[in-house]
């Protein structure tokens, strides 16, 4: 609409507030790994020193296994299937933190995209931009879950896509070759990161532990069984390659 120009600079200076972010796990399937990846994102936030505020909005998540779990003093858990559950979105980005890390529940779906639906428009006014994060697996109803969503979100949403292996060999053909899953790459460029397969013994001694990498890596963890020297190597090295894999995806991740 023609605006006056003279006013609009004047208004334009201080209006514009800085850019802020919120980062979320498309909640869909469950077992594929959001958590795991929400965990060792914080941890790169946290190894950069760059301010962020983290959610568990994962109701359906034990205690054991959830952001929580691990970061007691940091996550807050958020029921979000109350009326006005996700404003906490809003409510942390204006307490200071440029940055949200969000881990949605698996189910989480319904919820989340009919408040994305109303509220988008006024948060996108507000500066405030989203990256939701779909994690693949091989199993194909993992890709279908990452497409129903992207098919509600549409571009409102940047996107990045993890490919995780949950298995040494993991066979991602199904994610790279079936037609919707194209479609949806050249619709919108999603930022594609891999996470290796994980020593098994290792996932879980950290998960039922409540233990991050970092903790092994660097080790300040107690437990016992998660001190061996192979474990700490393990950790150190799976930690470095993940980063080197969060920096290809940092404007998605930064204000």
């Amino acid at each position: 609409g023609g605006a006056v120009p003279d006013q609009t600079q004047k208004i334009s200076t201080d209006a514009p507030q800085l850019r802020k972010r919120v980062v979320f796990t498309q909640g869909g399937k469950g077992g594929v790994g959001k958590t795991g990846f929400m965990i060792h994102l914080a941890e790169w936030f946290l190894a950069n020193e760059i301010p962020f505020t983290l959610l568990d909005l994962d109701t359906e998540n034990k205690s054991r296994g959830s952001l929580k779990h691990y970061f007691n003093g940091l996550a807050r858990k958020i029921n979000i299937h109350t009326e006005a559950g996700l404003d906490m979105f809003i409510d942390c980005l204006s307490e200071g933190a440029p940055v949200v890390l969000a881990d949605m529940g698996a189910g989480s779906g319904q919820v989340a995209l009919k408040w994305f639906e109303t509220m988008y428009p006024d948060l996108a006014d507000q500066g405030i931009v989203f990256t939701a994060i779909g994690v693949v697996t091989p199993d194909p109803a993992s890709v279908e879950s990452v497409l129903g969503w992207a098919a509600r979100l549409q571009n409102r949403v940047e996107y990045l896509i993890v490919e995780n292996a949950v298995t040494p060999q993991a066979d991602f053909s199904y994610w790279r070759d079936s037609d919707q899953s194209v479609r949806f790459r050249e619709a919108f460029r999603p930022v594609v990161l891999s996470m290796e397969y994980r020593l098994a013994d290792l996932e879980n001694a950290s998960r039922q532990h409540g233990v991050t990498f970092a903790q092994i890596a660097q080790r300040t963890t107690n437990v016992t069984e998660l001190q061996k020297a192979s474990f700490v190597i393990r950790a150190q090295s799976y930690r470095r390659r993940l980063f080197q894999e969060f920096e290809k995806a940092k404007e998605l991740l930064l204000p």
